[in-house]
């Protein structure tokens, strides 16, 4: 049964109007001469930050918990690198006990006004100190307070409860700075595998996998 919430699937007229702009938008087969991933995602992310209206660091970020179930929710990637991908939270929250227990994730970059979308699989490892602490004194006064007065992901009874916490740290750090928790921190995903995906008609998408041995990447081309 076809809910009428849910678009049907394109019409050959649908595709025909959308070709122009997706030849326009992902044209270029040079992806598939690149040796390694992460100078291409950089790339994209670029564009995306031109062309998404807003967020366009906006990640799925999928995990594991203590009985073994997937989890997902969307996080915003603040650094990335030859490293890998870089994001932050409180420890204590569902992400970061599920990342304690098992360290190792899955991230999903999709970016609809560019039709590409970029998967990644691999470990988990804390940002040091240092990162933490630089990335925290950058944020928004506002959202350091925040930081304070929420206990992630616990029960909340009321908004006017998250309310008064927050008054309570404004009050705590009034005329002096605001520092980073210690249960506040960051994880850097070192990815084994790369995804590059690009819209196609007729669903005949573009895929192109990188994984990583070792130092070096092979990459493999894959149907849509």
């Amino acid at each position: 049964m076809t809910h009428g919430a849910i678009p049907p699937s394109p019409t050959r007229e649908e595709y025909d109007r959308d070709y122009a702009a997706a030849l326009a938008a992902n044209g270029d087969d040079t992806i598939f001469e690149r040796e390694e991933p992460l100078g291409l995602f950089i790339e994209w992310l670029a564009d995306a930050r031109a062309h998404e209206v807003n967020d366009s660091n906006a990640m799925g970020l999928s995990t594991i918990d203590r009985d073994g179930m997937p989890d997902s929710r969307m996080v915003l990637l603040k650094d990335v690198d030859q490293r890998g991908f870089t994001f932050y939270s409180n420890e204590e929250s569902a992400k970061g006990q599920q990342l304690a227990g098992h360290p190792s994730a899955a991230l999903l970059f999709h970016w609809k006004s560019l039709r590409r979308q970029v998967r990644v699989r691999g470990i988990v490892e804390p940002v040091t100190c240092e990162e933490a602490d630089a990335y925290f004194a950058s944020r928004a006064r506002e959202s350091r307070i925040g930081a304070w007065a929420s206990e992630q992901s616990r029960p909340l009874d009321s908004r006017q409860t998250l309310e008064a916490a927050v008054a309570r740290e404004e009050t705590r750090f009034a005329g002096q700075d605001v520092p980073r928790p210690e249960n506040w921190t960051g994880w850097r995903v070192v990815p084994s595998r790369i995804e590059f995906w690009r819209d196609r008609p007729f669903r005949l998408h573009d895929r192109l996998r990188f994984d990583r041995q070792e130092v070096v990447w092979t990459r493999t081309r894959l149907y849509p």
